[in-house]
């Protein structure tokens, strides 16, 4: 693995923010703002937002995705996040609830209410390859017309470079929810989200 991605990984954050009763218009416009703001930051990857719609659990959840920890830390300590924060303090009660989710642990995310913990590291190798084993044999068959001209190393450039976007953004959402029930037996969720 690239040193790089071992000492900087891709980082996921999810932020749960209670609105003040009455205050929910002005909330919206917060988010909106402060999630244009994070989109001007290098690395930004994308926002998530999962506006309440359970009176027995009225909080919001916010997930901010980066695509290096260094690049959600220059988010976090800038002045631009802080005058957003401090807006949104106004708005809310209580402390925001942040959960910080690095490495493997950003595929196995679910659009629930409470922030989790990771599956164990067997389930998630698990899923895993069982996401990676069918999906490099497509690309193979499909590409190898391309794939047979190149050498070794540009060919593995060429594979990886389909496989962990398509991992990342297409598939694993969808395996996360496939094995929900393996992955998390205790959790209650709604697979419609994400």
């Amino acid at each position: 693995m690239n040193t790089n991605l071992q000492n900087d990984p891709p980082v996921t954050v999810s932020v749960q923010r209670r609105v003040k009763p009455g205050c929910e218009q002005e909330f919206e416009e917060f988010l909106t703002g402060i999630i244009n703001a994070s989109m001007t930051f290098e690395g930004h990857l994308g926002t998530n937002v999962f506006s309440p719609t359970d009176p027995q659990h009225p909080e919001y959840l916010i997930i901010f995705k980066f695509d290096h920890q260094s690049n959600l830390r220059r988010w976090e300590e800038s002045d631009c996040r802080r005058q957003w924060m401090a807006r949104g303090e106004a708005l809310t009660v209580g402390s925001p609830i942040f959960e910080v989710i690095t490495g493997l642990e950003t595929w196995f995310t679910l659009g629930t209410r409470k922030p989790m913990l990771p599956p164990p590291r067997y389930k998630m190798v698990t899923v895993t390859w069982l996401a990676i084993f069918p999906l490099v044999n497509v690309i193979n068959i499909l590409l190898s017309p391309v794939l047979k001209t190149l050498s070794p190393v540009p060919r593995s450039f060429v594979t990886t470079a389909i496989l962990v976007p398509l991992m990342t953004y297409v598939v694993m959402p969808r395996m996360t929810r496939l094995f929900a029930h393996w992955l998390y037996p205790k959790v209650n969720y709604d697979s419609r989200t994400n």
